[in-house]
């Protein structure tokens, strides 16, 4: 019978000295793209979750650098957090209202799972329901327009329904909620705040005002 583990998802933005060895005593830690809070925030990373689309896609699988990091060759897991298919599906609708991401929709998933297949990593969509259920559920918070949830919430979303048992410990590190302006940061604030008033996860250590997001 599996145990109680300590599923510790740390994003990338500020977090407190001292916390790295909490973070690596974790049993599960994931981290997201290019994984800046490897260092303050602890190394041990078992799961690398990516946005697969758009610019941060394309960057990760070009030059070299994100393939070949400390962070990325640690995971034994790469976790694409878009559902190509939904995002093609956005496309038209991104066209007229924001001409200016025109190549947001633009699908990595292929490169992601072919440099996790060759290199024998596992590899693994986050699937398209929960970030249908995440939009409905961030409804609840008053969101401001938005484009798309932050990958952040979207594994916080799809880690709770899908991976942790109801004995795990989910604990949030360098998650301030801000960053892109067409992700709905302050719903998300108030969304984690519910998910940790109801004891579902628990931040590592109080938000800062100079948090960034992941």
């Amino acid at each position: 019978m599996q145990g109680r583990r300590v599923i510790m998802i740390v994003g990338n933005g500020e977090v407190p000295d001292g916390a790295g060895a909490t973070i690596d005593a974790a049993d599960l830690v994931v981290r997201f793209n290019d994984c800046r809070s490897v260092g303050s925030g602890g190394r041990k990373t078992d799961i690398v979750a990516v946005c697969n689309t758009g610019r941060p896609g394309l960057a990760m699988l070009g030059g070299g650098r994100w393939k070949t990091s400390s962070a990325v060759r640690k995971a034994r897991e790469i976790w694409c957090v878009r559902t190509g298919a939904k995002f093609a599906a956005m496309r038209a609708t991104l066209a007229k209202t924001h001409p200016d991401l025109d190549d947001f929709c633009d699908d990595y998933t292929v490169g992601f799972e072919s440099f996790s297949r060759s290199t024998n990593r596992g590899f693994r969509i986050v699937p398209a329901a929960v970030h249908e259920q995440l939009d409905h559920d961030l409804a609840r918070f008053s969101p401001d327009p938005y484009v798309v949830p932050s990958s952040g919430l979207v594994v916080i979303a799809d880690i709770l329904s899908n991976v942790a048992t109801a004995d795990d410990d989910v604990v949030l590190a360098g998650f301030g909620h801000v960053g892109w302006q067409w992700h709905p940061f302050a719903a998300e604030r108030r969304y984690v705040d519910a998910l940790a008033a109801r004891g579902r996860l628990r931040r590592l250590h109080p938000l800062s005002s100079s948090s960034q997001g992941a």
